[in-house]
């Protein structure tokens, strides 16, 4: 199985780049790369409002904000599969229409229903990151091996 699968238009677009270029990295295990494509004030939602990953519900900010987001979240997923199922590029923003199976340590499995909105600014830097999805709903498709 790829790690991405883009079953989504597909059209060039600054912040479509950004958005295969996350997916890529972050299934990958690539961090450097990952962080690399984030502006210096760049905020990541996910998933935007409070939830046990951001209690606060105010976004993980900067670059220790973005960093700590991939330890505490993206390094303890052994395997990311992203699919997309659709995509809305237009203006700074691209919108997609995403199903992520992460597979943790031991095998157990997560299916994460989203929509995903990246914001680039004029050089392709991801300004912002929010992804909305509903945490029972995640809880509710873990599968143990």
């Amino acid at each position: 199985m790829t790690a991405v699968t883009w079953d989504a238009p597909d059209g060039d677009h600054p912040a479509r780049r950004a958005v295969r270029a996350a997916m890529a990295a972050a299934a990958g295990g690539r961090k450097q790369e990952w962080l690399a494509l984030f502006g210096p004030d760049a905020v990541i939602e996910d998933p935007v409002g409070p939830s046990m990953l951001d209690p606060e519900g105010k976004g993980h900010r900067g670059p220790d904000g973005i960093e700590r987001f991939w330890d505490e979240n993206i390094a303890r997923v052994r395997k990311f599969h992203f699919r997309v199922s659709d995509s809305f590029a237009n203006g700074p923003a691209c919108a997609n229409v995403v199903t992520i199976t992460a597979t943790l340590d031991g095998g157990t499995t997560m299916t994460i229903d989203c929509l995903t909105v990246y914001t680039v600014d004029d050089d392709g830097l991801i300004t912002s990151f929010r992804a909305h999805w509903e945490p029972d709903r995640v809880m509710a498709s873990l599968t143990s091996p």
